[in-house]
């Protein structure tokens, strides 16, 4: 027996002799992730959204009404997921409090939403800034793009955006702030061979830094930019029921 079937059989006998806990609930976990049969379920999928931002809406629509006064740079989007309890609570631990464990949990629902609705050539993910990346100690949208590229087979360039200038939190700034914020923040290193390139990120709030890499990427020479994303920020006031199926 070779050393990674090995670790195979003592990860599979661990989880016989102390099954896994839920990270949301802390009650038992399901037999392939942490995270309970009902927090899953508790997951809002992203059903009914603008097809061009992915913003929740009441009802599923091709384009919104800030998409068609402004339209976003990139071709595509796929953000299977709202963000709303309890996936806030996961990326929260995930991002903020260095629980891979979280992340893991994530990445596995992320992958069982489904494919994308087109296959691009290439995954990059959003960057952080050095210092930043140093302070975590992790780049969220990297370890989120990995298990993507493996699922669907596709390369991963780490190399190809970089920040080109440190940006404050995001987090309280409103829609302009945020454009403001991540204007000239990202550059190209390097010009891929690939024309159809997908920018993998966490969550989706305005879509400002994903915006501000695809319009560097496509000005570079691009053909094509999608944006994934693992949920988006519903408006103030929207319901989490209106994405739930009926």
């Amino acid at each position: 027996m070779d050393a990674s079937s090995i670790k195979a059989w003592l990860a599979a006998a661990g989880r016989f002799v102390l099954p896994p806990r839920c990270l949301v609930c802390a009650g038992p976990g399901s037999a392939s992730r942490e995270l309970c049969d009902g927090c899953a379920r508790s997951l809002v999928r992203n059903l009914a959204c603008c097809g061009r931002c992915a913003l929740p809406l009441s009802s599923a629509a091709p384009i919104c009404g800030p998409c068609q006064r402004t339209p976003p740079p990139w071709h595509d989007v796929w953000v299977p997921f709202v963000y709303a309890w309890p996936l806030d609570a996961l990326e929260s631990r995930f991002k903020f409090s260095a629980s891979l464990a979280a992340g893991r949990v994530l990445s596995t629902c992320w992958l069982a939403a489904g494919p994308p609705p087109l296959m691009p050539e290439l995954l990059v993910p959003v960057p952080l800034h050095p210092g930043r990346l140093r302070k975590r100690g992790y780049n969220q949208a990297l370890e989120f793009a990995r298990p993507l590229a493996r699922r669907f087979r596709l390369p991963l360039a780490c190399d190809v955006l970089v920040r080109a200038r440190r940006t404050g939190a995001q987090t309280e700034l409103d829609a302009a702030s945020r454009a403001a914020n991540v204007r000239a923040a990202f550059a190209v290193r390097r010009l891929p061979a690939q024309k159809h390139v997908a920018i993998v990120d966490d969550v989706m709030t305005t879509g400002a830094t994903l915006a501000e890499c695809a319009r560097v990427l496509l000005a570079a020479g691009v053909e094509r930019v999608d944006v994934w994303a693992l949920a988006r920020t519903p408006l103030p006031g929207h319901r989490d029921s209106d994405c739930r199926p009926q």
